[in-house]
């Protein structure tokens, strides 16, 4: 390496595999210890940390002994490669640690990972996933304590089968048990951690926290939803659908009205799924959604597993770490999971359509977190007008038509008038009504307020719309307004 070479590294500064150090102790064997148990990097003794060549005095026995102490202060012990670097009068060493084949290394009984421009001092959790990563196992293919297949509902697991069958990515046999001992789900006998949470009879209290907020210390909406993994998705798909807005869009072709929804719903399933297939299973922290009135945020209790980090995210050629591969594996032979590692691909190309719409995500502390904001919502406003425009120059020439007569500018123009503000104002109307039956089939409990509060219309307009509903026989109550529900007649 020359000095022009060197320069362009000082540039470039410090990263998740470039360390500077003016000189060689303790931390230098932890950043090396950093980098083996990532993607491997080098560490550069005689630069200092805000780029400047110092230089440092060596010679062979000096380098000798660097090697030693490297290899007796590490657990498996590392060899590392080392290049001397002449720079004018001044001489810099170089470093280097190849990513290692057998992880987690230690230094001193304690165990780093590299993140960004620092070391991480890991946690107890996270040293075995990087053991579990390293070996191909998970967490989720060891027995669950104490369990057995008394513990699985069977009909859960039948239902499955069927779904797998249905989608031909696999065939199963209508024997649950042998169908479960296929995909490694029970193994001798006993159920796994990953059968446990995918049919268990019993809820293990996994919790999905799902909050609508209006401001972020004023919840207007709050549910936790638990049980068995693929109702848990579910239902939870369910309770956000009934807090999002829709538009529509309106041909003027036909009758038809398509509902636009206020997130592309394959982007949301994908963040939902994403989260309940990667969770850290050990946490005590539940799954959080947060909805607000343009955003919705999605927080896991666990951060990115294996080598992947949030700029391997950004791009679409990233390969997929799985913390849990059996669950992973049964939510991909429901096709409930396109492909592995696609998942934020295919948000991303969700959003496209969504204008104002942005994707965001980062690693936070205990987890990771991921959502959709935007700043207006996506409408179809040129159909609309569209619409509009249609039928006034239909009406227009229908009159000019049967009409022709000195009257004929009066005509067109209060036709032009009364049908423009008829057909926006039964538009309006239509498109309330058509959504307030949209949130009545998704949560048939829903109240006024909270009606009131997704539409953005007054409680008065809500009732008088339920009413109009109620008397064209569409709607009817059953049993009191508190403690009862809506049914949708037709």
């Amino acid at each position: 390496m020359n000095l022009k070479e060197l320069e362009k590294i000082i540039l470039q500064g410090e990263s998740d595999t470039v360390e500077f150090k003016s000189s060689f102790n303790a931390q230098t064997i932890e950043t090396l210890v950093a980098f083996a148990n990532l993607k491997g990097g080098a560490v550069y003794v005689g630069v200092s940390d805000n780029g400047e060549i110092t230089g440092v005095s060596v010679n062979p026995e000096t380098i000798q002994q660097w090697i030693n102490e490297i290899k007796t202060k590490t657990e498996p012990s590392i060899i590392s490669d080392i290049e001397i670097i002449k720079i004018i009068d001044k001489t810099v060493v170089k470093i280097s640690i190849s990513e290692f084949p057998v992880k987690p290394v230690s230094s001193r009984g304690r165990f780093y990972i590299r993140k960004n421009n620092s070391n991480h001092l890991l946690a107890p959790n996270e040293i075995s996933d990087i053991y579990m990563h390293c070996m191909q196992l998970s967490w989720d293919s060891y027995l669950y304590q104490n369990a057995a297949i008394k513990n699985l509902d069977l009909s859960k697991v039948l239902l499955f089968i069927r779904k797998v069958n249905e989608v031909r990515r696999f065939f199963l046999e209508d024997d649950e048990i042998k169908a479960l001992e296929k995909l490694g789900l029970v193994k001798d006998g006993k159920p796994t951690n990953a059968a446990m949470i995918l049919f268990s009879k019993e809820n293990l209290r996994y919790n999905v926290h799902i909050g609508r907020f209006k401001t972020p210390d004023l919840i207007t909406a709050d549910k936790m939803i638990n049980g068995s993994l693929f109702d848990v998705l579910e239902e939870s798909m369910r309770e956000i659908l009934g807090h999002l807005k829709f538009a529509f869009e309106i041909t003027g072709k036909t009758t038809q009205r398509t509902e636009i929804p206020e997130y592309p719903l394959e982007a949301i399933r994908e963040l939902l799924v994403n989260a309940l297939v990667h969770r850290d299973y050990r946490s005590p922290i539940d799954i959080q959604i947060k909805i607000f009135d343009q955003s919705i945020s999605v927080f896991n209790p666990s951060g990115l597993y294996g080598n992947l980090t949030v700029d391997d995210l950004k791009t679409d050629n990233y390969r997929a770490s799985t913390r849990n591969k059996l669950i992973a594996e049964a939510f991909y032979l429901t096709k409930d999971i396109e492909k592995y590692g696609s998942g934020f691909i295919r948000i991303r190309k969700a959003i496209s359509d969504y204008p104002t719409m942005k994707f965001e995500y980062k690693e936070i502390a205990n987890g990771f977190m991921a959502g959709l904001s935007y700043r207006l919502q996506k409408t179809v406003t040129k159909d609309v007008v569209d619409n509009v425009t249609d039928d006034v120059t239909d009406d227009v020439t229908d009159d000019v038509t049967d009409n022709v007569t000195d009257n004929v500018t009066d005509n067109v123009t209060d036709n032009v008038t009364d049908n423009v503000t008829d057909n926006v104002t039964d538009n309006v109307t239509d498109n309330r009504k058509i959504n307030i039956l949209n949130k009545i089939k998704v949560n048939n409990k829903i109240s006024i307020d909270q009606l009131s509060e997704i539409l953005k219309v007054t409680r008065r307009t809500i009732i008088r719309d339920l009413e109009i509903l109620r008397k064209q026989n569409i709607i009817k109550r059953i049993g009191p307004d508190k403690g009862g529900h809506w049914e949708v007649v037709k």
